[in-house]
C-alpha cells in the first residue's frame, strides 16, 4: 500500500515541491502536486457542517459528544473521522439545513433551497489540519435557487462585490499550505434558469447570438473574479464553479474560463448503472479536453432508505443513484469512482456528504453520528489502495 505524505499524497511519485498545492501533468495523466511535491489526488468530503447535529432529535450528542464546542467536533470527529476513513481533502462545508419546499426543475423530488450561512474559517481549517477548498459565492445564479440573482457582469456593484469577497476570504487563506484553491458557485446556471431569470445581456438572445454574448458575459465573470483574487493569493489555484453535469453546461463558458481557471470542477451523481457511468466519463472527458485542464468531482453522491430518510428507496426516474442498503452504496461509490479512476485528467472526488440530515437524507454517518458501517468498511479499503491503482494502470 502506498505509503503517504502529511498532506495525503503519494511518496511513490515525487515532484518538486513549492510549498503550496498546484496541478501539474506528467506523461500520463494530470496530478495534483502536494506542498511537499507529492502526487496527489483529492479524496474528499463535502457538506462538514455542524448544523446537522443540532436538530432536535440529536442536539443531545451535540452537547454530550463534543460538549458543544465546533473545536471538539473538527478535531474529534471530522478531522479523525476523514483521515479513518482513508479521506485526506475538505470539501465544500456547507450544507442545505432547512427552507422552502419547491418542485426544482426535472429532478422529480422535492427538495430544500435555503443554505446554512456557516463555511470553515481560516481557524477552522487549521484546527483540522487537513487539505481543503473554500467557497466564494461570485453569483447566486444556482439551479437549485428559486430567487436568483443575476447581475451586470461589467456594473461597478459587481466589480465590488468581487473585490468583497477576496477582501474578506482570500486574504485569510492566502498562505495557508493546506488551501488547494478558490471554488465560486455552487450548480451554477449558465443555460436560462429555471424561473426565468438571465444575464440581463443575454435576455431574448437565442442560438449563435446568445452563445457569443455568454462567452462574454463568462469571460467578464471569471477574469474580475480571478483578478480580485490575485490581488491578495497568488500562491493557489482557482477552482472555479461547482458546475451541475447533469444540467446543460455550453461550451461557451468552458472557453470562457481558460484563462482564469486552473483546474475544472463539475458534479455528477450518475445513476446507478454502467450507461450513467459512461455518460458521466464522456461528459467529463469533453470538458477537460476542450479546455485542456484537470478536473474534479466537487459533489457525487447516492442514497438507501434509513430510519429518519425511508423514503430514499431505489427510484430510476431520479437523478441521484438510490439503492437498496449501506452494502450497495458502498458498492456504487467504488464502481462510480473507478469508472473514472485512470481517467488521464482526473484528479479527485468529494463524497456528499459526512452527517445525515433531514434536507438531504443521506450521509457516511446517521443523524446520531454513527457511522454506516457497512458503507464505511469498503469504501475505506478502496481509499486506501487509490494510489496503487492508479499507478498500476499508468
Amino acid at each position: 500500500m502506498s505509503t503517504l505524505d502529511r498532506y495525503g499524497g503519494t511518496e511513490q511519485l515525487k515532484f518538486a515541491g513549492t510549498g503550496f498545492f498546484r496541478a501539474e501533468r506528467s506523461s500520463s495523466r494530470w496530478w495534483l502536486v502536494d506542498p511537499d511535491g507529492g502526487a496527489f489526488i483529492q479524496i474528499g468530503i463535502a457538506h462538514a457542517d455542524d448544523s446537522d447535529l443540532k436538530y432536535s432529535h440529536n442536539v443531545d450528542v451535540w452537547r454530550n459528544k463534543y460538549g458543544g464546542s465546533k473545536d471538539r467536533w473538527i478535531k474529534e470527529g471530522v478531522a479523525r473521522d476523514f483521515r479513518a476513513w482513508g479521506f485526506n481533502t475538505i470539501g465544500w462545508t456547507q450544507d442545505y439545513v432547512g427552507g422552502g419546499w419547491r418542485k426544482a426543475f426535472d429532478w422529480a423530488e422535492r427538495i430544500t433551497v435555503q443554505q446554512s450561512i456557516s463555511q470553515f474559517s481560516r481557524r477552522d481549517f487549521d484546527l483540522a489540519g487537513m487539505p481543503y477548498v473554500v467557497l466564494l459565492r461570485g453569483l447566486e445564479t444556482e439551479d437549485w435557487n428559486g430567487d436568483p440573482l443575476f447581475p451586470d457582469v461589467w456594473s461597478d456593484d459587481f466589480e465590488d462585490h468581487c473585490s468583497y469577497l477576496a477582501r474578506s476570504v482570500a486574504v485569510d487563506h492566502a498562505d495557508s499550505p493546506n488551501l488547494i484553491g478558490y471554488s465560486y458557485v455552487d450548480a451554477p446556471s449558465w443555460a436560462p434558469h429555471v424561473s426565468g431569470a438571465d444575464f440581463p445581456q443575454l435576455s431574448g438572445l437565442t442560438g449563435s447570438a446568445r452563445e457569443t454574448k455568454l462567452f462574454d458575459v463568462a469571460s467578464r465573470y471569471y477574469q474580475a473574479m480571478a483578478e480580485h483574487i490575485r490581488k491578495f493569493d497568488t500562491n493557489h489555484m482557482i477552482l472555479g464553479d461547482l458546475f451541475n453535469g447533469d444540467r446543460p453546461l455550453p461550451d461557451a463558458v468552458l472557453e470562457a474560463l481558460k484563462p482564469y481557471v486552473d483546474v475544472l470542477a463539475i458534479q455528477y451523481f450518475p445513476g446507478d448503472t454502467d450507461a450513467a457511468r459512461e455518460r458521466m466519463r464522456d461528459h467529463a472527458a469533453h470538458a477537460a479536453k476542450l479546455t485542456d485542464k484537470p478536473l474534479y468531482i466537487p459533489d457525487i453522491g447516492n442514497w438507501s432508505p434509513t430510519k429518519l430518510n425511508p423514503r430514499r428507496v431505489p427510484d430510476p426516474t431520479r437523478r441521484v443513484a438510490g439503492v437498496e442498503d449501506q452494502a450497495a452504496r458502498a458498492a456504487n461509490y467504488i464502481a462510480s469512482i473507478s469508472s473514472v479512476l485512470t481517467e488521464p485528467w482526473f484528479v479527485g472526488w468529494h463524497w456528499c456528504a459526512y452527517i445525515e440530515n433531514l434536507a438531504r437524507g443521506w450521509g457516511i454517518k446517521d443523524p446520531w453520528d454513527e457511522p454506516y458501517e457497512d458503507f464505511v468498511g469498503p469504501v475505506t479499503e478502496f481509499n486506501k489502495s487509490l494510489y496503487d491503482r492508479i499507478l498500476a494502470a499508468r
